[in-house]
């Protein structure tokens, strides 16, 4: 394994072996016939870690594993290149299920339910955590079972302690609780922006100032709001800027958010600004939606979306929302 200098790590608590097939009508009752099915090393973290890697960065991927499907999702994530740190569970690391009707063109996404972790083992993810002292720490994807909703906020305090910039892009109480220890960038959608702020509903031109009342109470330094179709907003104490998602043909959402992840925390592990860091983000969440499954993308289409961002995007920004 190659040596790593914890430039990035991301955490996983809850990963998954992802599963996906395609087949031809879904009719009740009836066995459906399936092509051979695709692996892929699956769970926020490790899509994040997958993304770096694809952009010819490196980062630390720390994930739960257990029994033989976990030994699965190491060899899975090993074939990524991605260095990674496996945390031993009692319990099986789960499955998922994506399947794709080849006449309707319709995706059905099967999530199983994740093993459940013990206070031990939880100990364990938080000791590595620190041990690890990253520049950047990406806790992504929602928690096992056995997880409290408060434990992204205790990583949220182990960060704090060792002086790492912590990202989190999850949902839920696991979300209010990790802002409300204080986080570097968060990247909700504007249904969970809203939730933050306490709103029923949040409009498009509402958002900045949403994402600046989180900020000005001290809770975070970025929001990157994601809006899905419409692209993502970047907001900070001086900058509110919109970036356009570039016209793509869509075959696959799953991955898409991890990828945007990961363009952003590789693009500022580079030392670029955050102008630049949303708009890798926004080409690599683009650039998923490009390949079927749970592929998430290739390094070509990221360059040529960024590309595409740089070139003619600049005409759709909305700098004041």
């Amino acid at each position: 394994m190659k040596k790593h200098n914890n430039k990035i790590v991301t955490l996983t608590v809850s990963p998954a072996v992802d599963k996906s097939t395609k087949f031809a009508g879904l009719v009740a009752e009836q066995k459906i016939r399936c092509e051979t099915p695709h692996f892929d090393a699956g769970g926020g973290g490790i899509n994040v870690s997958k993304a770096i890697a694809r952009l010819g960065g490196n980062s630390l991927a720390v994930f739960t594993v257990g029994g033989a499907t976990g030994e699965l999702l190491q060899d899975l994530v090993k074939k990524e290149g991605v260095d990674f740190q496996a945390i031993r569970t009692e319990s099986w690391t789960r499955e998922s299920f994506i399947a794709v009707d080849t006449i309707t063109n319709a995706q059905y996404r099967f999530g199983m339910p994740g093993p459940a972790i013990t206070d031990m083992e939880a100990k364990e993810i938080l000791k590595t955590v620190e041990e690890a002292k990253p520049g950047f720490l990406v806790a992504s994807g929602s928690l096992a079972p056995g997880l409290g909703d408060d434990f992204y906020e205790k990583v949220a305090a182990v960060s704090r302690k060792v002086g790492t910039k912590l990202i989190v892009d999850t949902s839920g109480a696991a979300l209010e609780k990790a802002v409300n220890e204080g986080v570097f960038l968060l990247k909700p959608n504007v249904g969970e922006l809203a939730r933050l702020v306490k709103a029923e509903s949040l409009e498009i031109n509402e958002v900045d100032d949403a994402a600046r009342e989180i900020i000005s109470h001290g809770k975070c330094e970025v929001v990157v709001v994601s809006l899905g179709p419409q692209g993502a907003v970047l907001v900070t104490k001086d900058i509110c800027e919109h970036i356009p998602a570039p016209p793509v043909q869509k075959k696959s959402t799953v991955g898409a958010g991890d990828s945007m992840v990961g363009g952003m925390v590789w693009a500022l592990s580079e030392g670029k600004d955050y102008h630049e860091m949303l708009r890798w983000g926004v080409a690599c969440g683009s650039a998923a939606t490009m390949n079927e499954g749970t592929q998430l993308f290739t390094k070509q289409d990221a360059h040529k979306l960024f590309k595409w961002l740089n070139t003619y995007g600049e005409k759709y920004q909305i700098h004041n929302l």
